[in-house]
């Protein structure tokens, strides 16, 4: 027999059935909705009631915000409640401090962060993954305060914002290491063998081959960082003792506790906002480069 024989006759189907089985793939099942009303509703009440709690509680005065309602004000009070944050918050103060530590921060990290993890990626000496494992480890350890300020004060940078800087980059290279290594690992060695061949040198090997490869995932890891060096408030308090250098957690907690009487929420509430609104802002710009960073992290890992 011939192999035109033993094929078998391949089925055609009408473009009227082919727009039918399209429709029934694409057709939404019941699951599908049930899935996202329920993730819709918990987001609702996980992330949204708290959302409007704290705007809508800094609208107000400060007796009727002290009632921490969901209501809408009977009375408003933005232009008062806000401009407290700027004359007696000190907002402007922590918002500089907080950008003088938290840009040097990201971009020192980010930039020692990927040399040492690429040279963690392609090494394969025991020493050299000793000391990238001890790296990995120091995201699991909390920071060791006391040395931490008695080296600080060997140096004269205790109580200074270069000295919290310094700290924060101690305690957060580690995690940029942990998180880039894996990413080069899953890149083809050729692109720098061929920049070699080519006389590049290995820091500009780096530079013009490895840095754009690596930009979404420095990306992530420096929102990450931003997030977590902007909201920090225990180091802050031990390491920054004077007002002039206090940061945004700093202010906000010396303008919640600089009334004898009690609490002031409705100035507490519009400095929350206040200090959330530059995070906020840069997350809404930046969603889809965080987006497609993660996503082509996992396509690597």
């Amino acid at each position: 027999m011939s192999a035109a024989t033993l094929t078998e006759p391949t089925v055609t189907s009408s473009p009227r059935h082919q727009e039918t089985q399209r429709k029934r793939r694409t057709r939404p099942r019941p699951i599908v909705w049930l899935r996202y009303s329920i993730l819709s509703v918990f987001a609702l009440l996980w992330i949204g009631v708290p959302l409007w709690m704290l705007l809508v509680n800094s609208f107000k005065r400060e007796g009727e915000a002290a009632q921490l309602s969901l209501a809408l004000p009977t009375e408003w009070a933005i232009d008062y409640n806000y401009g407290a944050v700027f004359t007696e918050g000190n907002y402007l103060t922590g918002l500089r401090n907080t950008l003088l530590v938290t840009v040097p921060t990201v971009l020192v990290v980010l930039l020692l962060g990927s040399l040492a993890a690429w040279g963690y990626a392609r090494s394969s000496k025991r020493l050299t993954q000793f000391f990238f494992y001890l790296c990995a480890l120091s995201i699991l350890l909390p920071p060791a305060v006391i040395p931490t300020i008695f080296i600080l004060s060997t140096l004269n940078l205790d109580g200074s914002l270069w000295g919290y800087a310094l700290m924060n980059i101690g305690t957060r290279l580690g995690f940029v290491i942990f998180l880039t290594t894996g990413f080069i690992r899953g890149m083809p060695t050729e692109l720098e063998e061929a920049a070699a061949i080519d006389g590049a040198t290995r820091l500009r090997t780096f530079f013009s081959v490895l840095l754009p490869l690596l930009r979404p995932i420095l990306f992530v890891a420096a929102v990450i960082m931003v997030i977590g060096v902007w909201n920090d408030y225990f180091f802050a308090l031990l390491l920054l003792r004077s007002a002039e250098n206090a940061t945004l957690p700093l202010t906000l907690f010396q303008f919640a506790s600089s009334s004898f009487i009690g609490v002031k929420w409705n100035f507490v509430f519009a400095h929350v906002v206040m200090t959330s609104l530059p995070l906020i802002l840069v997350y809404l710009v930046a969603q889809r480069q965080v987006l497609a960073g993660l996503t082509e992290g996992g396509l690597k890992g």
